[in-house]
């Protein structure tokens, strides 16, 4: 979601902030702005609704600044507007600053401490630095105004603080918002992603929630809310500049598409030993074997791989596996067994409705493991384990290549997980993800073929449905997800034998129904639901896979084990999602209203 820059140094701030903000604009937003700031001119704020591309023309070239803020905003309160976008500046203008995250008490410290203020948006950041600016005309200093403040503030925030009277400092605080301060050599700099400021560090400090932070050119102070000096060394963001490049590729959704081959093979060498035996930590394995019920807990697109991971576990492991929504686990939390392991799916590791699941949790004293694309994320840090997906960095907001990088780390979890119990599989898993990475990598040399089908079925449709039965319904719910992401078509996945409980009613002449038949236990009864819908009307497109195909089958998969058949089903869905988009016009990888990193409740 929203995204932070920031940078003091030697160097013009304006060209690395508004570079940082192009490196964040993955994550989803509606406007952008920076602040920079000099000795002689002081704070100067230039932002604009829409596009980086459109702040840039609003920016001043000739202000010569080696200090500033920056953000990328998407809209959480007020409407996406010039007003409300960030940076925001306190009634004096003294201070400014930018936050990602939500104050739950914005209204009530409104209330409390701004009666007769002037406010110029509808933001609650703006109430932030409204109240730290109180505290200081009461007689505190900045240190203290901003200490006090971050005590009475309710919810998530990460921020950076500008003072016009003080230029050689940015002031920076987090709780529940992923922030991080970036180290080099007479300069500092400050990124909710460390994606942001690879173009001049690869070196990190972790923050931790509730601490402020003093950034200057020369160093970095960091402080508990005991106001205890911390002394923390700094990591090496493992990333390659290049990766998050899209190249000679159109969108990154593409790119992204066609990376899955090697990242299913980057999996299976990063979880081999030297003998080629499939491995997992022995204390992750203690854990899963140890709890009697497993609760998998995900949002979105990580919800779907869940499900696929629930079988993979409760068939070779023989663990029951329980998958819950996190937004509604964190207020709904179900009667759990007496020694359960929760597992927290997240592509970014900073899922805020999953922290609030793992936070409880913890406080339950119940054993945690993430399973994250991004080490060092909150999730990772925070939960007793983690298991990397080692996909790469994801730009596009519509996750590929993570989604499938999740199951195949669940398979792998499932399967050693089996083995350990005694119980081992009846096929050499790593042999057949190898085989599922060529079958990926033939369905993506067939682009055309994928995108004369979104063509046939839907260009003008206002709606769309994905049946199928048993893990084939779990990838028709990812298929749907993947198409009203990015196309804005009113896609829905459903189990076939629920279609005529009530769902049917929706089907019309030439209503576009996707059918995914790649299990042949089902394969007569979902092939027989089709016939339902083409009764009424529907216009039906069946993905099935070699070896039970039929003649009117729209196309046909490359044959892989059975239980993976998932990992290949899903790359026909994303390349016609991504090709129904591109023939409407949709901004591919940056969807409306939508946000790569969900770090707000």
């Amino acid at each position: 979601m929203c995204g932070i820059v920031g940078y003091i140094g030697q160097n013009d701030s304006k060209e690395i902030l508004l570079r940082g903000l192009e490196k964040l604009e993955y994550r989803g937003y509606d406007s952008a702005g920076i602040a920079v700031v000099n000795k002689n001119s002081g704070v100067q704020v230039f932002k604009e609704k829409g596009r980086i591309a459109e702040l840039r023309e609003v920016v001043d070239t000739s202000v010569n600044t080696t200090a500033g803020i920056g953000h990328t905003r998407w809209a959480t309160h007020g409407v996406p507007s010039k007003v409300n976008a960030h940076p925001h500046q306190s009634s004096t203008t003294r201070l400014t600053i930018v936050h990602n995250g939500v104050i739950e008490n914005y209204s009530g410290l409104k209330r409390e401490f701004l009666e007769g203020v002037e406010l110029k948006s509808e933001t609650d950041t703006e109430i932030v630095v409204q109240v730290i600016e109180k505290f200081m005309k009461e007689g505190l200093n900045l240190e203290e105004a901003f200490s006090k403040t971050l005590g009475i503030l309710k919810g998530s925030y990460a921020i950076a603080l500008l003072d016009n009277e003080n230029p050689d400092t940015i002031y920076v605080a987090k709780n529940k918002s992923p922030l991080l301060v970036g180290l080099g050599e007479g300069f500092n700099v400050v990124a909710s992603d460390a994606m942001a400021m690879l173009q001049v560090t690869d070196q990190f400090v972790e923050l931790m929630d509730k601490e402020v932070v003093f950034v200057t050119r020369e160093e970095v102070v960091i402080k508990n809310p005991e106001g205890d000096i911390i002394d923390r060394a700094p990591y090496t963001a493992e990333l390659d500049a290049g990766d998050i490049e899209k190249g000679t590729y159109p969108h990154y959704m593409l790119k992204e598409i066609d990376e899955q081959p090697l990242v299913i093979r980057k999996i299976i060498q990063k979880y081999q030993d030297d003998n080629g035996q499939l491995v997992i930590q022995p204390d992750i394995l203690n854990a899963v074997d140890e709890a009697d019920r497993v609760y998998i807990v995900a949002a979105g697109t990580s919800y779907h791989a869940g499900l696929l991971g629930k079988q993979f576990i409760e068939k070779w492991a023989k663990t029951p596996v329980e998958v819950h929504v996190a937004s509604e686990f964190s207020y709904n939390m179900p009667l759990l067994s007496e020694n359960p392991l929760f597992i927290f799916i997240s592509q970014s590791g900073e899922t805020a409705d999953s922290r609030a699941v793992l936070v409880q949790v913890k406080e339950l004293g119940y054993k945690t493991l993430t399973i994250t694309n991004v080490p060092g994320s909150t999730l990772s840090r925070e939960a007793d384990y983690t298991l990397l997906l080692h996909a790469g960095p994801e730009i596009a907001v519509a996750s590929t290549k993570a989604y499938t990088a999740q199951i195949a780390v669940l398979s792998i979890l499932a399967a050693v997980t089996a083995e350990r119990k005694g119980a081992g599989l009846h096929f050499d898993l790593a042999q057949e993800l190898g085989i599922v990475a060529t079958a990926m990598e033939a369905l993506c040399d067939q682009k055309e073929e994928f995108e004369y089908i979104a063509r046939e079925y839907l260009s003008t449709t206002r709606n769309c449905f994905f049946i199928g039965r048993a893990v084939d319904y779990y990838v028709g719910l990812e298929g749907s997800l993947k198409l009203k992401e990015i196309s804005y078509i009113q896609a829905e996945g459903f189990a076939g034998g629920e279609l005529k409980h009530g769902t049917i009613a929706l089907i019309e002449n030439g209503t576009p129904v996707i059918a995914l038949a790649t299990q042949e236990h089902v394969n007569l009864s979902i092939r027989g639901n089709v016939k339902e819908v083409v009764a009424r009307g529907a216009n039906p497109c069946i993905i099935s896979i070699k070896g039970l195909e039929e003649e009117d089958d729209r196309f046909v998969l490359p044959e892989v084990h059975e239980t993976l058949t998932p990992l290949v089903a899903v790359v026909p869905l994303q390349l016609i999602s991504y090709f129904a988009a591109l023939h409407r016009g949709c901004d591919v990888d940056k969807p409306r209203n939508l946000a790569k990193s969900v770090t707000v409740e």
